[in-house]
């Protein structure tokens, strides 16, 4: 039986990682948490917020997926997009989802993410 989602793993061009740990950490707000020697040597990052981890592998014909994505729940979510615009990642607004306030940005490499908040405050 599944109990939780452990972790999401996105994809990334050989080279990124300085950019992708300057967004994951200092944009986003995540931790940085190392992979396993045997993982390491791989290259990519891992990152984390809370029980949240993104898992960010190099992939050597990389293409960014114009539709998946990882929905992240977050709270106060009008700053949370003003703090991703203040570090210059636009923000794209979509109110399309009954009962929540989301919306969508990209990392430096082009990954879509999602960033949503329940209305009325956070649900389980």
């Amino acid at each position: 039986m599944i109990t939780a989602l452990d972790h999401v793993q996105l994809a990334a061009p050989p080279g990124s990682e300085e950019r992708l740990r300057a967004y994951y950490v200092a944009v986003l707000g995540m931790t940085e948490i190392p992979k396993p020697p045997t993982l390491a040597r791989r290259g990519g990052c891992w990152f984390q917020a809370g029980a949240v981890q993104l898992h960010i592998g190099i992939e050597e014909d990389f293409r960014a997926a114009k539709k998946a994505h990882p929905g992240l729940r977050v709270t106060g979510i009008d700053a949370y997009a003003a703090r991703l615009e203040a570090h210059g990642a636009p923000v794209t607004w979509d109110p399309d989802l009954p009962g929540h306030k989301r919306f969508y940005a990209h990392d430096p490499v082009g990954n879509r993410l999602e960033f949503l908040e329940p209305l009325g405050g956070p649900r389980p």
